[in-house]
């Protein structure tokens, strides 16, 4: 179930800052300068990210990487949108000291956001759904962070929007900031450091660059450094079960949605969110839970790393691009994403107990991958 469409993104209003603030007033400037040189610094610190290979058959002639943004301070790709989105938010003066920041966050980013809060001094809150891991929420307290939770994750927007105006804080919203906060020209964005990676590899313009999306930053940087460099690499998106995009993008329709939560952590989303650029990118996989399960557990008995589940869905959709590239008699190379770490997940993907209670069956799937890596002619 694949095609390929255009969509348009939906221009939203910008939020307006809270009136009773003096932008002149030389304390406030002090502070800001403060917190932009603190969040810049902490790029500064923080070396790039590692390119890992996932080893395949030689003879294929395809090579297959994972960028490993599991090795940022705060241990997933989301440190890259965290520090976006508070230096997008401070330069754009709606962080003020010693008030809150809101975001509606299924984890990840939450963890990102309470470290560069704490950073810059000023309180957070994370409005999460209940099912959250245990792990992310001792993460986001463990960096200062407050947890507020909704039984009902499409709530979350709402609830972080009524939360920021009761407390005075700023609703961060991710989901709408995340495509136009990071600089996707450059600028050391994920999109650029891939490239500069590959140079020396032996096919370095990748074929095909796999992303999940949550927001759909991340999609969006990817696709748009590519046009905007003129590389022929294509986008795919991969997208697990109960999440909306996939429906949206296959059928143009900008309201589709989905009536339940993502079991994937992180991504997988119940609207058509505006930061998911749909017309930036060029394919996109359905792909089930019980095989983003399989996938990663597929990468520990590879090369011996756990990962959470965003990364098995692109890591499936990636092997199957890799089989189609093989049985076509293609060459190239294939880059996806290691997102997070797997010790956020041992009470969820890690978990039989878990698999069985929301009755995913991974056997076919590793079967599948284990199929693939061991053929001479895998079948797309």
């Amino acid at each position: 179930m694949e095609q390929g469409r255009t969509g348009d993104e939906r221009p939203l209003a910008e939020p307006m800052p809270t009136l009773d603030v003096d932008h002149t007033d030389p304390g406030y400037r002090s502070w800001l300068k403060e917190a932009v040189r603190k969040v810049q610094a902490d790029s500064n610190r923080s070396a790039d990210t590692h390119l890992l290979r996932f080893p395949l058959p030689e003879h294929w002639g395809i090579d297959l990487y994972l960028k490993d943004e599991s090795t940022h301070p705060t241990g997933s790709l989301k440190h890259r949108l965290a520090r976006s989105l508070f230096l997008y938010g401070l330069c754009n003066g709606w962080i003020r000291p010693d008030r809150p920041v809101i975001e509606a966050s299924s984890g990840s980013t939450a963890v990102s956001e309470a470290y560069f809060a704490k950073l810059v001094g000023v309180p957070f809150i994370a409005v999460m759904p209940r099912t959250t891991s245990a792990e992310k929420c001792r993460l986001i307290e463990f960096h200062g962070g407050q947890c507020h939770f909704v039984d009902d994750s499409r709530t979350m927007y709402e609830e972080a929007a009524a939360l920021a105006a009761r407390t005075g804080g700023h609703y961060m919203d991710q989901f709408t900031y995340a495509e136009r906060a990071t600089d996707w020209r450059g600028n050391n964005n994920i999109a650029e450091s891939i490239y500069r990676q590959m140079e020396l590899e032996r096919y370095p313009c990748p074929t095909w660059i796999v992303a999940t999306a949550g927001t759909g930053g991340t999609s969006a940087t990817l696709a748009r450094y590519v046009h905007y460099m003129q590389h022929d690499t294509r986008i795919c998106v991969a997208d697990p079960e109960n999440s909306c995009f996939f429906e949206g993008w296959t059928t143009n329709d900008p309201d589709a949605t989905s009536d339940c939560g993502s079991r994937i952590e992180g991504i997988g989303r119940p609207r058509m969110e505006p930061s998911f650029v749909p017309g930036a990118i060029d394919r996109m996989m359905k792909v089930p839970d019980a095989a983003s399960v399989a996938a990663v557990r597929a990468l520990e008995a590879t090369i011996g790393r756990k990962a959470g589940g965003s990364t098995g869905t692109g890591l499936w959709s990636a092997l199957k691009i890799v089989a189609e590239m093989v049985a076509e008699g293609r060459r190239g190379s294939v880059v996806t994403l290691l997102c997070d770490p797997g010790d956020r997940y041992l009470d969820k993907y890690y978990s039989d107990q878990w698999l069985a209670e929301q009755g995913l069956d991974v056997t076919p799937y590793l079967a599948a991958i284990n199929t693939l890596l061991t053929s001479t002619a895998p079948e797309a």
